[in-house]
């Protein structure tokens, strides 16, 4: 995803133009080298390694993770004072529970005598997450032909740290940590904030322990050949009686949770297709937006991503649910809900909020209470605004709900008033951004680093800004309103949002166009000069229609030139730029959800067969990437025969809008679209990547009825036949 601050330093720089450490992510240590573990439900979100152990230390990002507070640091499983040997650690493709498979090495007696050899004790640790509880089965066995007594150590810890100085922030003073609670199998670790909330961690074992103290557990256990036993561990953030504990609490939840997983993900179409490999990414793809899925009041929400932006972010939401209103328009049902529930009413610099603007970010940890950071409830993204408007615009299309639509009127109403009196700053028709305050984001579109807007020697562009993107998205915005008041009625708004939108496409083609570079600038910094710099901001241009016609050609051939196609996707900058860096994170690597834009840009436009491409590139990447599981980003590195993609040090996976880019690439390169009032699906000039050739999808939903499609390649067209229909539906194809 896009981080969430500005002055992201993930990787160390020379320049003398470098900021201070605003709201960085250290890294130090790369995820990449663990490839940790991740699960979630709700505001609660677990880290560990393959072997399920939760890794303490001042730059691990380990823990069990509540609210934006890390509720458990440390966890350590030992056999005999030896760490097990790991056997295998696997997801569910659901991402219900974690599956971590151990066994003993070679223990020894105080004397250096073999006493168990290796491989005779099998130990497999179960884990999942419910309701703010992390709820773990551990299972021992004895597959020695004796009787063996095992000792099992558990050691935890809890630094009831600040998600913020987990990823590397370093806070001048911290509350007080309280003496710990240890009751009968119970153990209770809490902490007493600077903002004076209490937040502890409870953790329970089933059957109990043999010793039980602060900060271990000890089982003596004895096995006969061929005996299982097994232990339940139960850590509960802020923790309320539930009624139910040990074995039993874990089955009632584990049942729970496996429904609710089914319950939600039944919502979407299903994608199976003649390549093997690309149904188990569609699957992971699915498991993980439905994962990263939190039920809000007004429906399902998606958070952004794992491990540091498991939080409401309105801009990535709202790119997260345009890629999937094909797949389950009811996560845009709950995006539109959600933000206009938590739109701004008043002038608050501290948190850049004025009337009408939608929400960037929100945090409920103690940093975020206390004002230390800016973003308990953060308005400073310039685009979350105008992408409301067009989701709200986009789901009406889709779905012809406007039950849904009519309440939020004064919600949109005060959306497009923003744009004009708050957007525009200077009036000129374009939309602008600059923080209110020295503590705001600095950048506030999707590349937001200190360094992402720049002019063509490098220099850094001071604002406002106009930022090529964002007048693409105003321009959605207003074409939006214009079918939204059209559908309500208001035939003369309708007629005058249509004028503003081709009034801003004329002032984008003259502002932003640039003969000499083949595409749009940027930018405009605050002075209306041009950032004269080619990016990928490029094609969001042609993702809204913004761009004419006549101009496509060059901006999808700057966009598919080497220097910035560079065999896995469409880089953020091209090589050719003077800041260009492929291990940036916004000035030359590749980020799936916006080469998911531009795609659907670029078909959109008549470039199907460019989209194929980007997705080809996209898959080939992910099969070399653990669960097939796409990242957040990785490096812009050129693709090489036989190897794969360079990874981010950083990177989050999973990520909503990584794990969706898939899913919507499949859309733009079949041309696939929806009518509601004709019941209609319609497939214009679909075309297939290279690795498939048949797709199938099932429970394509329209209307009160939904249809199953096959979608195969025959010669050198594409055919679309129904293999079953629920209601009276249309498909057609357009080739």
């Amino acid at each position: 995803m896009q981080t969430d601050f500005t002055a992201v330093k993930s990787l160390p720089s020379a320049r003398s133009d470098s900021p201070t450490d605003q709201f960085f992510i250290s890294a130090a240590t790369s995820l990449q080298e663990r490839r940790p573990r991740t699960l979630k439900h709700g505001d609660t979100f677990a880290i560990c390694d393959h072997n399920g152990d939760v890794l303490s230390g001042s730059d691990s990002p380990d823990g069990i993770f509540h609210c934006d507070t890390r509720y458990l640091s440390h966890l350590h499983l030992a056999i005999n004072d030896k760490r097990p040997m790991l056997l295998s650690s696997s997801l569910r493709d659901d991402n219900a529970t974690l599956t971590c498979d151990l066994t003993n090495p070679d223990l020894c007696d105080d004397d250096g005598k073999l006493v168990l050899g290796h491989d005779l004790v099998h130990m497999r640790r179960t884990r999942f997450l419910w309701k703010g509880r992390c709820h773990e089965r551990l299972t021992v066995k004895n597959y020695d032909e004796d009787v063996q007594r095992i000792r099992i150590e558990i050691g935890f810890a809890a630094d009831f740290a600040d998600l913020f100085e987990a990823r590397g922030a370093v806070r001048a003073k911290r509350g007080q940590t309280l003496p710990a609670s240890v009751l009968g199998e119970d153990v209770v670790l809490s902490y007493l904030g600077l903002d004076s909330r209490k937040r502890s961690t409870q953790l329970s074992f089933d059957p109990p322990p043999e010793q039980l103290s602060a900060d271990r557990v000890v089982y003596e256990l004895q096995l006969a050949p061929h005996e299982m036993k097994s232990l339940f561990i139960e850590i509960a953030c802020d923790p309320a009686p539930t009624g139910r504990s040990g074995y039993r609490s874990f089955f009632f939840a584990l049942r729970d949770a496996r429904r609710a997983l089914r319950a939600s993900s039944s919502r979407a179409a299903f994608i199976g297709s003649s390549n093997t490999i690309f149904n188990e990414m569609a699957r992971r793809s699915t498991s993980d937006l439905y994962m990263l899925v939190t039920e809000k009041p007004e429906g399902p929400y998606p958070y952004a991503g794992i491990p540091w932006f498991s939080t409401v972010f309105g801009r990535d939401a709202l790119i997260t649910a345009l890629q999937t209103l094909w797949l389950d328009p009811s996560i845009a049902r709950g995006v539109i809900g959600h933000l206009a529930a938590n739109q701004a009413t008043h002038v608050d610099p501290v948190a850049d909020a004025e009337p009408g603007k939608i929400l960037h970010e929100v945090r409920y940890g103690e940093m975020a209470e206390l004002g230390e950071v800016p973003f308990r409830r953060y308005y400073g993204s310039i685009d979350s605004t105008p992408l409301f408007v067009m989701l709200v615009g986009e789901y009406l299309k889709r779905t012809g709900d406007l039950a849904t639509i009519r309440p939020l009127r004064p919600n949109i109403d005060a959306a497009l008033t923003w744009i004009d009196e708050y957007g525009d700053r200077d009036g000129d028709g374009l939309v602008e951004y600059g923080r209110r305050t020295e503590e705001g984001l600095i950048n506030q579109a999707w590349k937001d680093s200190y360094d992402s807007v720049f002019h063509s020697d490098g220099t850094l562009a001071k604002g406002p800004i106009a930022i090529a993107e964002v007048q693409a998205y105003v321009y959605g915005a207003w074409q939006a309103a214009a079918e939204i008041f059209r559908r309500i009625d208001q035939p003369e708004r309708a007629t005058n949002f249509l004028a503003k939108a081709e009034g801003l496409r004329r002032a984008f083609d003259t502002q932003f166009f640039d003969e000499e570079i083949g595409t749009y600038v940027l930018a405009l910094d605050g002075a209306k000069r041009p950032c004269r710099v080619r990016s990928s901001n490029a094609g969001h241009a042609l993702f809204t229609g913004l761009a004419y016609p006549e101009r496509a050609p060059q901006v999808a051939r700057t966009l598919m030139n080497t220097s910035s196609f560079c065999g896995w996707g469409i880089r953020t900058i091209p090589s050719t730029e003077a800041r260009y860096n492929p291990m940036s994170y916004h000035n030359g690597s590749i980020w799936p959800h916006d080469n998911a834009m531009i795609a659907s840009g670029l078909a959109r436009y008549g470039y199907r067969m460019d989209a194929a491409r980007i997705f080809e590139g996209l898959f080939a990447a992910s099969t070399y990437i653990d669960l097939l599981r796409l990242p957040e980003l990785f490096c812009g590195l050129a693709r090489q025969r036989s190897q794969g993609p360079t990874f981010y040090p950083v990177a989050c996976s999973p990520q909503a809008w990584a794990a969706t880019s898939g899913l919507s690439l499949l859309q733009s390169c079949l041309g696939l679209d929806f009518d509601p009032s004709a019941q209609e699906i319609s497939f214009q000039e679909p075309q297939l990547p290279s690795f498939l050739d048949e797709i199938t999808l099932r429970n394509l939903q329209i209307g009160d009825g939904s249809a199953d499609l096959s979608i195969r390649r025959t010669g050198r067209h594409v055919v679309v036949d129904v293999i079953d229909r629920r209601g009276d539906i249309r498909v057609t194809t357009t080739v």
